[in-house]
């Protein structure tokens, strides 16, 4: 059984959230840290769209302006997701792909076994969830009776990942497409129609009002049964900090990078 660092719940901004991201990944490539699990929630609420994404087809900018949204792109692939900062908790993997049991480029395997991980999370948290593999039209997704709870992204690089994706622990759809654009719906009506047959939360299927913790225990628990591991609770490291600042400063807060995908460094 293999031994992963696991960083527990913080909440922070869109832009220093990715940029932890980023740098854990590098922290990794360089072997300055173990295989890692961390998780953490978005304040304020964001809007964050997938590297190779042209912005302004996907977010109703102004609206997010106007209501303190936070808008990041991410260096992961996918579509556009809206965070809410009390509906959701993330978490992001971090590891060699080979220690994954996984070959460097076999993605689709790598997504199946970290999605296996919130799926036993969802039968911890009582009910029964499906992995959906990704398709020319969606990422991969976890469901609950046919409802998306759970969307994830990757990248790689040097032979580890990244993987990083929602829980959905609420959802309210009109808040979402207040942000998110849908080209081809005419009213907000016509996305809601469709958006409560397709999207969900952890709550509302299970009934239940579970607290955020006893969410981070039950994912926690999940990775471990369905990844093989066991963790121990770190801290990031100082040039892991270090790194998330630069790169938040010189990448992720910038208009280049978010509006363009222009990068610096």
């Amino acid at each position: 059984m293999g031994i992963w660092r696991l960083l527990k719940p913080e909440v922070g901004d869109a832009f220093t959230n990715m940029a932890v991201d980023e740098a854990v990944m590098k922290a990794r490539i360089e072997d300055r840290v173990p295989n890692t699990l961390r998780f953490y929630m978005w304040s304020p609420s964001a809007v964050s769209i997938g590297r190779f994404q042209k912005l302004h087809n996907e977010v109703h900018v102004e609206n997010c302006r106007d209501h303190g949204v936070d808008i990041v792109r991410r260096i992961t692939g996918g579509g556009t997701v809206y965070h809410d900062s009390d509906g959701e908790i993330t978490y992001s993997i971090v590891a060699k792909t080979s220690e994954l049991g996984c070959a460097d480029l076999d993605m689709l395997s790598a997504y199946q076994k970290i999605c296996s991980g919130l799926n036993e999370a969802v039968k911890i948290l009582g009910a029964k969830a499906e992995y959906r593999p990704p398709d020319p039209k969606r990422c991969p997704n976890l469901t609950i009776r046919g409802k998306k709870i759970s969307g994830n992204a990757q990248s790689s690089k040097k032979g580890v990942l990244l993987q990083h994706g929602t829980f959905l622990l609420d959802i309210d759809h009109e808040k979402m497409f207040t942000f998110l654009k849908v080209p081809w719906a005419k009213t907000l009506n016509d996305v809601l129609k469709v958006s409560k047959r397709k999207l969900t939360s952890a709550r509302q299927e299970l009934d239940s009002n579970f607290s955020t913790q006893e969410a981070y225990h039950a994912l926690v628990r999940g990775f471990e049964k369905a990844l093989n591991i066991q963790f121990v609770e770190e801290e990031l490291t100082e040039y892991e900090r270090n790194l998330a600042e630069r790169l938040k400063k010189e990448r992720f807060v910038t208009e280049d990078w978010n509006f363009l995908g222009k990068a610096s460094i």
